[in-house]
């Protein structure tokens, strides 16, 4: 499951402005996407990720998705870096 990826990921960054900013510099090779975030940004993330031919995975929770982070809040995005 995607969450383990998230937790055995070496060098991660979180949230949709880093997650765009990093798939733009070439630097994800994964992204993340919980979808109980908005439609606005969940379809942002992918065109630049589409764009990037950076696959993505959606996940169901914006929690458990920052859990697997290790933060206290909820993540909306994820990129798994180089």
């Amino acid at each position: 499951m995607s969450y383990e990826k998230v937790l055995q990921a070496g060098k991660i960054v979180i949230g949709t402005k880093q997650t765009i900013r990093a798939l733009k510099e070439g630097e994800a090779t994964e992204v993340i996407v919980a979808e109980d975030a908005d439609l606005p940004i969940i379809e942002k993330v992918t065109a630049a990720a589409n764009e990037a031919n950076v696959p993505v995975t959606k996940v169901d929770s914006m929690k458990k998705l920052g859990k697997a982070c290790k933060i206290q809040v909820g993540a909306a995005a994820v990129a798994i870096l180089r």
